[in-house]
C-alpha cells in the first residue's frame, strides 16, 4: 500500500518567471506560501523577464 499523496494531487503554482507550473516539494514543506519560482535560475533572472 504507498503512503503519502499522489503526485497529481500535490499543489502548484505558476512561476512568474517563465510562466510554467511547479508542484511542491518536501524541501519547501515549511515554507511553501513564501515560494515564488520554481528555480534559483528563475528567481535569478526575475528582473530581466520579458513583459507579457
Amino acid at each position: 500500500m504507498p503512503r503519502g499523496v499522489a503526485k497529481a494531487d500535490l499543489p502548484t503554482k505558476m512561476c512568474p518567471a517563465c510562466q510554467r507550473p511547479f508542484a511542491w516539494r518536501k524541501k519547501w514543506e515549511r515554507d511553501w506560501d513564501n515560494v515564488v519560482y520554481c528555480s534559483e535560475r528563475c528567481r535569478r533572472t526575475r528582473n530581466s523577464a520579458p513583459a507579457a
